[in-house]
């Protein structure tokens, strides 16, 4: 091929290499699960070594469109550091096709496919380490009861969680100071009431993070609720909102 400069050409090589990988694939009833655009640049006086780039695959797939589509989401952010001379598309990591959904009538919210091609373009769009998901911790400490993994890695059993656990939605980082009238929290100039509690959390002192402390679920007037804490490490324990119930 002649030196070409900018993406678009690379992309339109692209998309003849990856018809002609999806039939390789179909042939063998096989898929990928990662697939390495190569474009090599000059050599001899002023040689660049190959630019790469790579495509982590939520779940196996073998059609052109589907590889086509992430390969364009990758181009269109990529600037290229000097004319390439050659391209090749690898698929260093072949599987199995799955077998085809037996299902009659289409899921609510979609099948796992259409979540994987979702997840493979988020990741292409935003880049790897911008697209996590929740990893539930086996830590009794609400802020700690949760970390962000690798969207595309295994996904990992989580350890079970303890039964009938009254958790709000939302949980605010840092928790809100709350003030008190006659000895009782308020929030947003109303004085809350507590309605079930407390439940006594006692947790992390192998780690600098200890937390003592005793929860309450609370309403005020208009009867929303909001999941409070009172500390217990203190002279002078304080209260603290730290989540809010939908």
């Amino acid at each position: 091929m002649d030196y070409v400069e900018h993406t678009d050409a690379v992309l339109a090589v692209a998309r003849r290499l990856a018809e002609q990988l999806s039939g390789w694939l179909s042939v063998r009833q096989l898929a990928v699960q990662r697939v390495v655009l190569r474009m090599d640049h000059e050599r001899g006086r002023h040689a660049r070594p190959p630019a790469e780039l790579e495509l982590a695959l939520a779940q196996p797939v073998w059609q052109a469109p589907q590889i086509l589509n992430l390969l364009r989401e990758k181009l269109v952010r990529y600037t290229l550091e000097a004319p390439v001379i050659a391209v090749a598309l690898l698929a260093p990591d072949t599987v199995d096709q799955p077998a085809a959904s037996t299902t009659l009538f289409p899921e609510p919210g979609g099948t796992a496919d259409d979540h994987a091609r979702l997840l493979d373009l988020l990741v292409a769009r935003l880049g790897r380490e911008q697209v996590r998901h929740a990893c539930p911790v086996p830590d009794h400490r609400p802020e700690a009861a949760n970390a962000w993994g690798d969207a595309l890695a295994p996904a990992q059993r989580p350890a079970p969680l303890p039964a009938l656990l009254d958790r709000p939605f939302w949980l605010l980082d840092p928790p809100l100071p709350l003030k008190l009238s006659g000895h009782r929290p308020q929030y947003g100039g109303q004085v809350l009431r507590l309605m079930r509690g407390p439940e006594r959390i006692e947790s992390g002192w192998w780690d600098p993070a200890l937390t003592v402390r005793d929860y309450f679920v609370a309403e005020d007037e208009a009867a929303a609720r909001y999941w409070i804490y009172r500390e217990r490490d203190a002279e002078h324990a304080r209260w603290f909102l730290h989540g809010l119930y939908a």
